[in-house]
């Protein structure tokens, strides 16, 4: 595993700061104090970062007003000993204190702090979480896949198109994959009208994968591994829901949320710096997913490292995520993926919000923003699209 950006953040104010006083002006009485906005917090600690969202309401939808995210290879190690290891809590413990005083700072008064697959998985998970709440005050829950898979969902699915009636839904996360099987609600009780009818949580991820490999030179024979490895694990899911018969019926669309699409949205794009507006809601045909897939399959580590929007982090992980989505796209021959550049702390943003009492449902594509003429919903750039 590359150590080059462990202590890198990402962190960006978008243009809310915390501790400016709120605007007054002159009213016909004299002068009135402006309400301020509430603000939420989603923190979510996954086996490869530590991703922070902070966002107030607005329209129906929400604007985010600053982000944070640090590498923290929480997993690192955990397939063989099966703990959390004394280095990687550590580094994991001084990225939450940096959340921490960044939900003080913001006078967050509601946040989700939730753990996934790492915490899932390890042995000492309870332990490191009563670590955190002593050491950083923050709450923190290990969540069970199917919330993992749910909050997704929620995240994303207004994304979702009206014209087919089903949807599958992945997220390629570093210590795991959720693929969602979902279907259009008619009681439009959910939001954008989509329930989950299954899922499956496959305990593979960029980061267990690449470590599985044990170098940063993955060659054909090991990417063929991972691809067949992933497809095996996919037939009964597909059986048991009837999957490919909805395919024929060209009654399906596929929805990928995760750091490898976003990537693959950059690369075929050419883009020479990551750009959320052009990637979040990007439609690509299976042919493009391919080509993009191959101009990073076919270059070696340093290759990779040197392409905009990926760099010495991303060189690695980015192939074994390339794998596990050819064997999604082999199993499930949508043609077509869209691409969410928005997942679980988006979704349990919403939640939050929703639980509050505000009437909010999520915000459209950020690339679709410049054609419906709307600035009620726009974000800031909250990162480079590292969703893992």
């Amino acid at each position: 595993m590359s150590n080059n950006n462990d202590k890198k953040d990402n962190f960006r104010d978008g243009g809310t700061n915390a501790s400016n006083t709120a605007r007054r002006k002159r009213g016909k009485y004299g002068f009135s104090r402006k309400r301020k906005p509430r603000m939420y917090g989603a923190l979510d600690l996954g086996t490869n970062n530590c991703r922070l969202l902070i966002a107030r309401p607005i329209g129906q939808g929400f604007r985010v007003v600053a982000s944070f995210s640090r590498i923290v290879r929480l997993g690192e190690g955990l397939a063989e000993s099966g703990k959390l290891s004394d280095e990687a809590m550590d580094r994991t413990i001084s990225a939450l204190s940096i959340c921490s005083e960044k939900l003080k700072s913001f006078e967050v008064v509601k946040t989700r702090n939730i753990a996934t697959e790492a915490c899932r998985r390890a042995e000492n998970c309870e332990e490191f979480l009563t670590r955190i709440d002593q050491e950083t005050g923050l709450g923190f829950e290990a969540i069970s896949s199917s919330e993992e898979a749910r909050l997704a969902l929620k995240g994303c699915q207004i994304l979702l198109l009206e014209d087919a009636s089903y949807a599958l839904v992945f997220d390629i996360g570093g210590g795991s994959t959720e693929v969602i099987w979902a279907r259009k609600n008619e009681t439009e009780k959910e939001v954008a009208g989509f329930e989950i009818l299954d899922v499956l949580s496959l305990p593979l991820g960029v980061v267990t994968l690449a470590e599985e490999c044990g170098n940063y030179e993955i060659n054909s024979d090991c990417y063929q591994k991972m691809v067949s490895d992933i497809s095996d694990q996919l037939p009964a899911f597909c059986e048991r829901n009837g999957i490919r018969q909805k395919i024929a019926e060209n009654d399906v669309q596929m929805l990928g949320t995760s750091g490898t699409v976003t990537t693959l949205g950059a690369v075929h794009l050419g883009l020479s710096h990551y750009n959320r507006s052009l990637i979040d809601g990007l439609d690509l045909t299976f042919n493009e997913l391919d080509c993009a897939t191959r101009k990073l399959t076919e270059l070696d580590f340093q290759g990779r490292s040197e392409m905009p929007c990926i760099g010495d982090e991303r060189a690695e992980l980015v192939i074994p995520g390339c794998a596990i989505l050819e064997a999604i796209c082999k199993a499930w021959p949508v043609g077509q993926l869209r691409v969410a550049d928005r997942g679980l702390r988006e979704g349990m943003l919403l939640e939050l919000m929703i639980n509050d009492g505000v009437p909010v449902v999520g915000n459209p594509a950020a690339n679709c923003r410049h054609d419906n003429g709307s600035d009620q919903i726009g974000e800031i750039n909250t990162g480079t699209g590292l969703q893992q």
